[in-house]
């Protein structure tokens, strides 16, 4: 495939040089990746002819690449950019077996075995299990307005929807893309600057996950080292309720990962969260903090606070935790019922972003600011010393 582009405007009648285009194409990024085509090897060709074209080969990862469109323009607008330049032409071309099996590795930073990288010494990536013990509690709608919200705020950020039967979070981030596969890596969909893998995306329409213990914990496994998060400052695994295989799983693939557990107020549903925020005992995991949801609704006429659920729920689950753990567990926030709250998941627009100042998105900040907090301060720790995940 090839396109073309007119004379550009204005050309100054200087020839360019293939440097210069080869620099400007390292401002270009693969839009999966997120890193220059030319450290990625994609760029195949440089040709300038004599009266200024520029006709630029490129090699995509895979046959019917979806992100073709995209290349295309980012290389056009790039190489204009260069003086001399009086058209461009790309041509696409498809990396063969050994080009692609040689990006994997790349991007493996030299490993050519799968590793989980968040499990490796050194990772500056702080990883959030986010629990709760019944369904229904808002769980899901907490961890991707908090991934919207820490992106937002500038922090690379992915997303593991681990709750394999009740998968949830495309919907909620508003894609409904597919992931691209290179050899066996997985390049996930990014929405609202967070990248997310889900099951959801490799099953057709809604139709529901029948799997047993070993096949949700291979699953895991593949989200967490098949899939290129690149350099993420913080990556969330929204878990199902409970305490069963795929908590086991988190507990044993990412032993560093911190646990983050949602309730509502009421004693029911209070007493077993803390029963699912007490696996950590066993598993030996920290937890960060207690995040209440459905905290009273405002009552839209007097602007009073109705308890539907009842109080109080998130203070006792931390004071239960920290009792049971022997650690502070704190309540990172409360976060009032709020139709916009629900409106957003169901239109895939993260009330943090479409209606910041409203109070569920105000409460939902102030518990991602708390996160991005703790982040920054391990990061600033390690600056200049300890390298990133490399994949």
């Amino acid at each position: 495939m090839a396109t073309d582009t007119p004379p550009a405007p204005g050309a100054t009648g200087t020839l360019p040089t293939e440097e210069a285009v080869r620099a400007a194409l390292k401002r270009v990024n693969d839009p999966e990746i997120h890193r220059p085509i030319t450290d990625l090897g994609m760029v195949k060709s440089v040709d300038v002819a004599a009266d200024g074209t520029v006709t630029v080969g490129v090699y995509l990862t895979i046959a019917g690449c979806p992100m073709r469109d995209s290349i295309t323009s980012d290389v056009t607008t790039a190489v204009r950019s260069v003086p001399g330049v009086s058209g461009v032409r790309v041509d696409l071309d498809v990396m063969s077996d050994e080009q692609r099996k040689d990006l994997a590795t790349t991007l493996r930073g030299g490993q050519a075995e799968r590793e989980v990288p968040f499990a490796q010494p050194g990772s500056l990536t702080r990883v959030y299990a986010v629990a709760s013990g019944k369904g229904g509690v808002g769980k899901s709608s907490v961890t991707v307005n908090l991934a919207a919200a820490l992106a937002a705020d500038g922090l690379k950020v992915g997303v593991v929807d681990a709750d394999i039967y009740g998968h949830s979070v495309p919907r909620m981030l508003g894609t409904d893309a597919r992931p691209t596969q290179v050899e066996n890596m997985i390049m996930p969909p990014t929405a609202h600057g967070v990248k997310v893998i889900s099951i959801g995306m490799f099953t057709p329409g809604n139709a529901p996950v029948v799997w047993r213990g070993p096949m949700l914990h291979r699953a895991l496994q593949q989200f967490l080292a098949d899939v290129y998060w690149g350099d993420l400052d913080v990556l969330l695994l929204d878990l199902p309720p409970g305490t069963g295989d795929i908590a086991i799983s988190v507990a044993q693939l990412v032993p560093g990962a911190e646990i983050l557990v949602v309730t509502t107020p009421q004693q029911a549903a209070a007493e077993v969260a803390e029963r699912a925020g007490s696996i950590a005992v066993q598993t030996h995991q920290k937890i960060v903090g207690v995040v209440e949801n459905m905290a009273g609704l405002p009552c839209p006429h007097c602007g009073e606070m109705v308890d539907v659920f009842g109080t109080g729920g998130g203070q006792r689950v931390a004071e239960g935790l920290t009792r049971t753990t022997g650690a502070e567990v704190p309540v990172l926030g409360s976060i009032p019922i709020d139709v916009r709250l629900r409106e957003g998941g169901d239109d895939g627009k993260p009330v943090v972003l479409s209606d910041p100042d409203s109070p569920a998105g105000t409460a939902l900040r102030q518990v991602a600011a708390a996160l991005g907090t703790r982040q920054r301060g391990l990061a600033g720790l390690s600056l200049g010393i300890t390298p990133r995940n490399k994949f």
